[in-house]
């Protein structure tokens, strides 16, 4: 099994649908709420459990019912939770989800997540060490995602950026990475007003743009590649982004190519967002290699 440590956050999901989105100072009817453990990270390592990968995950918790629940959730998956440790007197970090017209908008109270410091991530250095892959986002501090880079240099593992929510990369961290994977809004983030076409092309087989239903681009060190998405009726496209990672990371693990990865990882995505919640709709192996998508 492909042994993948996801470092990142952990939190609960409260999602309200709605037929129309607020506007500033508005009041709008919602259909409905509830609310589903979520959080980058958690995701994530949910994922790749489902896809078949030994994950552990790093991060933390507060020491409440939402802590309880994300934790029992993680466990529930076949995570390796050891290292999502509770933290007294602080609240879980929470997303608060309006789906709305197709789409969703997010804000996010990192609370606990922001005590996933390099010095706890030390606490695991040997989990980092003997794995294939590590995966990390940015729902948690930046000198964490700069320690874990460094970490990973220094043992040789793979280490896969996603740099979401979008914020500002230490040029270290960016070529330390072996994998770069911002959609469109990050990237521009990341880089700038400079040309996609330019910056794809000073990152070869590294930086990944993920755009959507249309698929992801990439530069192969000789031209640039259009790994199209795959057509479904989307009922919720919260953590799809999240899906595609974990799949991604799998799929490099266990040795596939570039192109192979982002296809498979294209098609989990996909599969992700016909069923609602981040988690809720992440596909397992066999959903992936046997699903009818065109």
């Amino acid at each position: 099994m492909a042994k993948i440590t996801v470092i990142g956050s952990a939190s609960m999901d409260l999602v309200v649908t709605s037929a129309t989105r607020p506007g500033a100072g508005e009041t709008v009817l919602g259909d409905s709420f509830k609310t589903v453990p979520g959080g980058k990270g958690a995701n994530q390592a949910v994922a790749a459990a489902r896809l078949g990968a030994e994950v552990t995950m790093i991060g933390r918790v507060g020491d409440d019912s939402f802590g309880r629940v994300i934790l029992n959730n993680l466990k529930g998956n076949g995570i390796v939770a050891d290292y999502v440790e509770p933290v007294t007197d602080m609240e879980s970090g929470t997303a608060h989800i309006i789906l709305a017209e197709g789409d969703n908008s997010i804000v996010f109270v990192k609370a606990a997540n922001d005590l996933v410091t390099p010095d706890y991530v030390d606490r695991a250095a040997e989990v980092i060490q003997g794995s294939d892959i590590v995966l990390i986002q940015q729902e948690i501090p930046e000198e964490t995602v700069v320690h874990v880079s460094d970490l990973c240099a220094k043992y040789g593992v793979p280490l896969i950026l996603n740099p979401a929510p979008a914020r500002p990369v230490p040029q270290s961290v960016i070529e330390r990475a072996a994998y770069i994977t911002p959609n469109e809004h990050e990237a521009l983030v990341l880089f700038g007003e400079e040309p996609l076409g330019d910056v794809l092309r000073r990152y070869p087989n590294k930086l990944i743009v993920t755009e959507g239903k249309k698929g992801v681009r990439y530069y192969d060190g000789s031209q640039e590649v259009i790994v199209p998405g795959y057509k479904v009726e989307a009922v919720d496209t919260t953590g799809a982004g999240d899906t595609f990672n974990g799949a991604f990371a799998v799929a490099l693990a266990e040795g596939m190519s570039l192109s192979d990865s982002l296809d498979f990882a294209n098609r989990a995505a996909a599969l992700s967002v016909t069923k609602f919640g981040a988690q809720g709709g992440m596909p397992t192996r066999r959903e992936v290699e046997g699903g009818a998508l065109r």
